[in-house]
């Protein structure tokens, strides 16, 4: 990869950059319900909730898991199967395990008062960098950069370059996304980049032509110059597309339908439906996950249980499981 500079306060067009991103996410940012709140524990539901899940399908669950869940001791002293019951359609089951583990260490640890630093943030269950940084933002409007899916793609096109040209670090970027927040207004810039990287700076089609910072975007710049000089050596018009960033690939999720994930994820939606603290025997699992499901398979059901109960997703009594 060639050598950058990666120090986004080394840009000379940062205050302009900064203006334009802040003035578009005001006049086109969406009305989210975890926007309207400063509360960290809706904050941190919301975040997990987000976590490789779209946000129209998260809207309703966050709405529905604050309804059934209104504190952050409701929820660390609530039955676990209930909270897995309330994950229903968010899949990743986990996160409703680590969301409940992390508001028990609120609770229990910190006298219910969420921490404001990100390395103590860092120490709560299941909260990672991305999150901690997130609550410290969007909770206590702290001006700290942090990186998620949308943020490192604008943060790599924007102040680096194109993807294919050689993708930096998590850490580089994570130095850039610091260095660009400006001070006294993180909770407007971290929103406002995430948004134009869902809404306009997207993975696959980037609508370029109405980015508000396309005038200083790296990416943008080294594909407008590469297209001319591919026009002036010949280059016939249809090759030429300076607007359109070449298709590089995000991380993608292994095939789900028959992995171990999607029996997963059945066996803990099966168990959902049991009343509370009924058993279901391991015969009967088997079957409601496979319609073949045959004595050879034995094995393969009880390492699938057994990794599940690992994770606190559920409970082994004699040759039955249920829900925590």
């Amino acid at each position: 990869m060639q050598q950058r500079n990666h120090s986004a306060a080394a840009t000379p067009d940062l205050a302009a950059i900064r203006t334009a991103l802040l003035a578009w996410f005001a006049a086109a940012g969406r009305d989210l319900p975890w926007r309207r709140t400063r509360d960290p524990y809706h904050i941190m539901v919301a975040e997990i909730m987000l976590q490789q899940t779209q946000v129209d399908r998260v809207i309703p669950k966050y709405h529905a898991f604050l309804a059934a869940f209104p504190t952050l001791a409701a929820l660390a002293e609530a039955p676990t199967a209930d909270v897995i019951r309330a994950w229903a359609g968010l899949g990743y089951n986990r996160r409703a395990l680590n969301l409940q583990r992390a508001a028990r260490a609120v609770l229990h640890e910190h006298g219910g008062q969420f921490p404001r630093d990100i390395p103590t943030l860092l120490k709560l269950p299941g909260i990672g960098r991305y999150t901690a940084g997130a609550i410290a933002c969007f909770a206590f409007e702290q001006d700290v950069g942090f990186i998620d899916t949308n943020i490192r793609r604008v943060v790599q096109r924007l102040f680096a370059g194109p993807e294919e040209q050689g993708t930096s670090s998590e850490a580089q970027l994570l130095v850039l996304a610091e260095a660009a927040v400006p001070a006294g207004a993180g909770w407007a810039w971290n929103q406002g980049i995430m948004e134009l990287g869902a809404l306009i700076c997207t993975a696959n089609a980037p609508a370029c032509w109405r980015c508000p910072v396309v005038g200083w975007c790296r990416a943008y710049a080294a594909r407008r110059a590469a297209d001319e000089q591919a026009f002036s050596l010949g280059a016939p018009a249809a090759v030429l597309a300076p607007a359109r960033l070449r298709k590089v690939a995000e991380r993608r999720e292994a095939p789900y339908a028959g992995s171990n994930r999607f029996y997963r994820g059945r066996t803990v939606d099966t168990l959902r439906v049991l009343p509370a603290g009924q058993c279901m025997a391991l015969g009967d699992l088997g079957r409601a996950l496979k319609s073949d499901f045959a004595a050879t398979d034995q094995l393969w059901l009880q390492a699938l249980v057994d990794g599940l109960a690992r994770d606190g997703l559920l409970v082994l009594e004699g040759d039955g499981v249920r829900l925590p």
